[in-house]
């Protein structure tokens, strides 16, 4: 399963049935799960532990050094991607530093278009798709069922909640609750992310909850702190408000408004 021009470290642990394409290189310290395809020219540096059943296109750059001047090479630094993931050509995806913890990590079925980079200690969850050429800053947090489409890029430190969705091109300099659609530079809130929230199988009840704390926080003309306290009452009977209000109550670089 292993190309005959690939180049493989003997100091790594590698599932039988990986596949590894022509011309690529895997160096030391780095662990593929079984079922996981690897195309040609890629490079996957360690210390990198990679699940199973991920699909890995070509030229694509996993596990490199952070691109971070204050990177220490004796440091922990590592990058973990879980399983079933998809990463399409000239990904690049960067490990952790010691500052933001030492690890960088991906979950499983994500799917990660062209171009798409992920700077040292992002923590992306599951089930999101990065369109190509979105771009992650180091110290992000991505939640699940995440959409950013093409182009969007998201400052360093920002989280992006689980089910919002940005459109091409948004800058992200803030916090994106969940469930959120935003757009342009810099990214403003443009409404609830309604058809994600059909298409993951939110119910009627749970939509209008949603709506009626969005409308709270961006259309009452509240101020923050007010609509955290509706957004508490409301939290009681509803677990997604809840979700929407522990994310912006955790919030240390304020939320897109």
């Amino acid at each position: 399963m292993i190309d005959p021009t690939a180049i493989v470290h003997p100091d790594t642990s590698i599932d039988s049935d990986v596949a590894i394409g022509p011309y690529s290189v895997i160096n030391k310290d780095v662990s593929i799960g079984s079922g996981t395809v690897i195309g040609s020219h890629s490079v996957i540096n360690g210390p990198t532990k990679i699940g199973s059943n991920n699909k890995i296109f070509h030229f694509c750059s996993i596990g490199e050094d952070p691109q971070d001047k204050k990177y220490d090479k004796d440091s922990n630094s590592y990058l973990e991607i879980g399983s079933g993931n998809t990463i399409r050509e000239y990904v690049s995806i960067n490990r952790g530093t010691s500052d933001g913890g030492g690890t960088t990590s991906i979950g499983n079925n994500n799917w990660i278009m062209a171009y798409v980079h992920i700077a040292h200690d992002c923590k992306v969850g599951n089930n999101s798709i990065f369109a190509n050429n979105s771009t992650l800053a180091g110290h992000v947090s991505i939640g699940d069922f995440v959409i950013l489409g093409g182009f969007t890029g998201v400052h360093q430190f920002c989280r992006v909640g689980s089910y919002s969705f940005s459109a091409i091109s948004s800058v992200i300099t803030k916090d994106v609750p969940p469930f959120l659609l935003v757009s342009g530079n810099t990214a403003k809130p443009t409404g609830l992310n309604r058809e994600g929230l059909k298409r993951n199988n939110f119910n009627v009840k749970d939509i209008n909850e949603l709506k009626k704390a969005y409308r709270i926080i961006y259309r009452d003309g509240r101020v923050l702190s007010d609509a955290l306290k509706k957004l508490l009452k409301m939290s009681k009977d509803s677990k997604e408000v809840e979700q929407m209000y522990l994310f912006i109550s955790s919030s240390e670089r304020g939320i897109v408004r």
